[in-house]
């Protein structure tokens, strides 16, 4: 496994972490059941693609990489600001798109960015790309 490979795997997993954290930390303000439903599911399956990625990882004896300290303190404070002032189901869905949105761009940049990564490496980051626009389409339903 390349260099390239190592630092976009590290990337996917970040991503699927910060994903199942903004879950989390939504999930306790809404109210409908469907909603909670929809956020359970993609939680999980973002847990897969990340357990995934970090199996990937140790096998190369490589760490996994965690969202900085800082950036995940002020999203965690901005999120549950903006959920106790308006906590509704729509703001939840709306935080999470924001959340499909970030994600799809910052995965986009990486592929470009780490172009020398392994087939298998880019389809992983793909397929957490294709979760992320499939889940933003879902959650419009909610806004």
């Amino acid at each position: 496994m390349n260099e390239d490979s190592v630092k976009l795997l590290k990337e996917v997993n970040s991503g699927c972490k910060n994903a199942t954290d903004s879950f989390g930390q939504v999930r306790e303000f809404v109210k409908d059941e469907t909603l909670l439903a929809l956020i359970d599911d993609y939680s999980q399956k973002h847990a897969e693609i990340g357990d995934q990625c970090h199996q990937m990882l140790n096998d190369q004896g490589e760490d996994e990489k965690d969202p900085p300290s800082v950036a995940k303190a002020v999203m965690r404070f901005t999120t549950e600001v903006k959920m106790m002032v308006d906590g509704d189901d729509s703001h939840a869905a709306d935080l999470l798109a924001d959340g499909c949105n970030m994600g799809i761009k910052s995965l986009s940049k990486y592929i470009r960015q780490y172009k020398e990564a392994g087939q298998q490496e880019l389809s992983l980051a793909s397929r957490l790309i294709g979760l992320e626009f499939e889940l933003y389409r879902k959650l419009m339903a909610y806004l």
